[in-house]
């Protein structure tokens, strides 16, 4: 099997966990507080940030929000034919709530795009608004996220990559290089 070697850790553990709580209270100052806040994360790692995002809403407002995963995959614009099946858990409406799309890392803004076509079928929320850990750049539509863990420009040969304890064992943000692999033993 072959990755990409890690050119430079930008994250630790504390600086993430510091950016998750940044972005909580910016959240709560912008929305007035969690009563009408839901969180959706975007597959694969949104999902994960999301509910550390309303665990910290909580711990702050004594309210978490409710949480839910979307699944973007059938309103890519990259995709032709038949497009997949749904694989979305949202168990709340969204109809007059404030959504806050939660994703790892923006970088062309597609993905948020789809993101948002697909709330737009499940519901109608009074504001979409996006949180994101990194901004790593390279845009190609016009969308800005409202809050950033931090701002990070990449390089078309490099990629960030968030890794969270849940999933990866580890807590940290790296960028690798994508210009060269590395066979993995």
């Amino acid at each position: 099997m072959q990755q990409y070697p890690v050119k430079a850790e930008i994250m630790d553990a504390g600086a993430l966990q510091r950016a998750i709580s940044r972005i909580s209270f910016e959240i709560l100052e912008r929305n007035q507080g969690a009563e009408q806040l839901c969180l959706i994360g975007i597959e694969s790692k949104g999902p994960t940030v999301a509910k550390r995002i309303a665990d910290r809403i909580g711990e702050i407002e004594g309210l978490r929000p409710p949480v839910g995963r979307l699944d973007v995959t059938p309103h890519r614009d990259d995709l032709r034919g038949e497009p997949p099946p749904d694989g979305s858990e949202i168990s709340f409406s969204l109809d007059g709530v404030n959504a806050v799309l939660v994703d790892d890392v923006i970088y062309t803004g597609r993905t948020v795009r789809a993101a948002i076509d697909s709330i737009m079928e499940k519901g109608r929320p009074a504001r979409i608004q996006l949180a994101v850990l990194i901004d790593g750049g390279h845009r190609e539509l016009p969308i800005k996220p409202d809050y950033v863990g931090k701002n990070l420009p990449t390089s078309h040969s490099e990629r960030v990559t968030v890794r969270l304890k849940e999933r990866d064992g580890e807590d940290a943000v790296v960028i690798v290089d994508l210009s060269r692999k590395e066979e993995c033993k």
